[in-house]
C-alpha cells in the first residue's frame, strides 16, 4: 500500500509538470549570446565560442534566432510571407539605406543547436538569394542568467 501511494504521488507529480512558457522574443532584456557573420565558420564553432563568451549561450535553453538580410525593398513583403511560413517574424522596422537596399531582421524562438542553426542559416541565404538579396549573418539572443 505504501509503495502504491509513493508511485501514485511520483506519477501525479510527473504529470502535473508543465513545459516552461515559450520565450517571448520581444522581451526587453534579451542579449546577444552568439553571432555568426562569417560564411566559412561552422555553426558548431560559432556556438562553442558563444558558450565560452560573456554572457554565455545556454545550449538547452530557448533562444531567439535572428537573421540579418539585405533585400531589394520591393521584395521585403515576399520575404516576410515566405519566412512567416516557418514562424519567422519581423524584428523592428525595415531600414532602407542610402544605397536603396533594405535591411531586414527576421527572428523566431527555438533551441539552438549546430544542425538546426546551419539549416536555418542555409535557408535564409537561399531565401535572400532568390529575392535578389544577401544574408549577412545571424545572432542568438537569450535572457541574461539569473543572479
Amino acid at each position: 500500500m505504501e509503495l502504491r501511494s509513493g508511485v501514485a504521488r511520483w506519477f501525479g507529480g510527473f504529470l502535473s509538470r508543465r513545459a516552461p512558457a515559450p520565450l517571448d522574443r520581444t522581451r526587453a532584456d534579451l542579449v546577444v549570446v552568439v553571432s555568426g557573420f562569417d560564411d566559412v565558420e561552422a555553426c558548431s564553432t560559432t556556438l562553442e565560442r558563444g558558450a565560452a563568451g560573456v554572457p554565455a549561450w545556454t545550449p538547452d535553453a530557448q533562444a531567439v534566432l535572428r537573421h540579418h538580410l539585405r533585400l531589394p525593398p520591393d521584395r521585403v513583403q515576399e520575404a516576410l510571407t515566405l519566412a512567416g511560413q516557418d514562424d519567422y517574424e519581423l524584428a523592428g522596422d525595415v531600414a532602407v539605406g542610402e544605397d536603396g537596399v533594405a535591411t531586414v531582421l527576421l527572428e523566431r524562438v527555438q533551441v539552438l543547436d549546430a544542425l538546426h542553426c546551419s539549416q536555418e542559416r542555409s535557408r535564409m541565404a537561399g531565401l535572400a538569394q532568390r529575392l535578389g538579396g544577401t544574408a549577412l549573418g545571424w545572432e542568438g539572443l537569450q535572457p541574461p542568467p539569473a543572479v
